[in-house]
């Protein structure tokens, strides 16, 4: 590393001289700066020789579409189909874009800002924004282990907003009972109207909480109806492929309730026969040239929209439609028209969850957390808690209280 004084005369006779920053990168490639004034020139290389010393310059020319090919190609090795897949759409919908011909090495936290607000001015959600901009920190902390990158501006970044991040964690609103998760009442109606094969399936959802994933890869040698117990050793991705669980904690053993365990005897006997023993595949049905299709892994989309959905609607668990200025829509009849209250599968696995927390006088099994956590197959009990830990009985309530009191002064 050296700072020189470099004179020169212009075309036009004039005279000119400014400071040369001259160094070595720690792959052995020159680079030169230029200065007007030999204390920055002096500053710089100061700066430059600490990060040559320590192995961190990097002044390569990869962009940051570069650099999430490389990330995407490694993935493709390690993770599933479906999780490849949304790392690739993200690259091309939303990174490659804005950001994907900017150089790695000119990559700062005020241009990951930037990036964040132009998502947003484009239309993406906070959640997707949250999504992407973590797929890019996985980008640059692969490019920094390759050595295109000097820092990973996205993990600096995101220590700086961890107090904006602690403070939204305290405005968010808890799962609600009657909102996001069905209540007793209406888990009992939506039952009650289950009808064909959607009955034993959608009765697991509600008694066992399994993941949809979970639900459409589950097999019949993993049912034990003996014990009265299931086995969640595999789960079904969006693209039916056959896999383990995402983590090591979603293979666990649930217990099956009396009127479940009876209603997957009675489905076992009408069940269309599998290669892969499927306890929920698509239903059978016959071609015009006479051949039998079906018998594969079902369709999330299908289990919702043809058997949870109806279920609700008939049972009378619902809410109005309504228009982009939240007025109610008139059907045909000029009714208000109505649609399901719940729209996705994840709202029986809260049911479940609910379900084993709630105390037995309140309808419940009262279980702890740790056996809650074991159940749901979440990957440590932080997760249990910070979704459902506002459930949990406080214990300090009316007669409780009242008893832990006499108990105390023996009154």
């Amino acid at each position: 590393m050296s700072v020189r004084k470099r004179k020169w005369v212009t075309s036009k006779g004039e005279q000119r001289e400014a400071f040369i920053a001259d160094f070595v990168d720690q792959k052995g490639e020159r680079h030169i700066r230029t200065f007007d004034r030999k204390k920055d020139a002096d500053a710089y290389a100061a700066s430059v020789r600490v990060d040559v010393k320590a192995g961190l310059h990097t002044s390569g020319k990869a962009t940051v579409a570069d650099a999430g090919a490389r990330w995407v190609t490694d993935a493709e090795d390690r993770l599933e189909a479906s999780t490849v897949e949304s790392y690739r759409q993200h690259l091309k919908d939303h990174i490659g874009p804005f950001i994907g011909g900017t150089k790695l090495s000119e990559l700062t936290v005020p241009g990951v800002r930037a990036f964040m607000d132009m998502l947003r001015k484009e239309g993406r959600s906070t959640a997707m924004i949250k999504r992407v901009v973590g797929d890019l920190g996985a980008i640059l902390a692969d490019a920094q282990e390759r050595g295109l990158v000097a820092q990973n501006v996205v993990r600096s970044l995101s220590r700086n907003r961890k107090k904006h991040r602690q403070v939204e964690e305290r405005h968010k609103a808890n799962l609600k009972v009657g909102v996001d998760i069905p209540t007793p009442a209406e888990i009992k109606a939506i039952a009650a109207q289950l009808r064909g094969r959607w009955r034993p399936l959608i009765l697991t959802a509600i008694f066992t909480g399994l993941r949809a994933s979970e639900l459409r890869g589950l097999k019949w040698p993993d049912v034990d109806l003996k014990k009265n117990e299931l086995h969640v050793r595999q789960r079904a991705d969006r693209y039916g492929t056959i896999g383990s669980p995402k983590t090591k904690s979603g293979q666990r053993t649930v217990p099956l309730p009396p009127m479940l365990a009876n209603a997957l005897r009675e489905w076992k006997l009408q069940c269309p026969k599998t290669e892969l023993g499927l306890v929920f595949p698509t239903g059978e049905r016959e071609r015009r040239d006479g051949s039998v299709i079906g018998g594969t892994i079902e369709h999330h989309t299908n289990i919702v929209q043809r058997g949870l959905m109806p279920a609700q609607i008939i049972a009378g668990v619902t809410v109005p439609v309504l228009d982009q200025n939240g007025k109610p829509v008139l059907d045909e009849k000029g009714n208000p028209a109505v649609t399901a209250k719940y729209t996705g599968l994840h709202a029986l696995r809260h049911f479940y969850a609910s379900w084993c927390i709630n105390r037995p006088q309140d309808g419940g099994l009262g279980l702890p957390a740790k056996v809650v956590q074991y159940r749901l197959g979440h990957s440590s009990i932080t997760v249990t808690m910070d979704t459902y830990g506002h459930l949990f009985p406080r214990g300090d309530d009316g007669a409780e209280m009242a008893a832990a009191e006499r108990s105390l002064i023996g009154a």
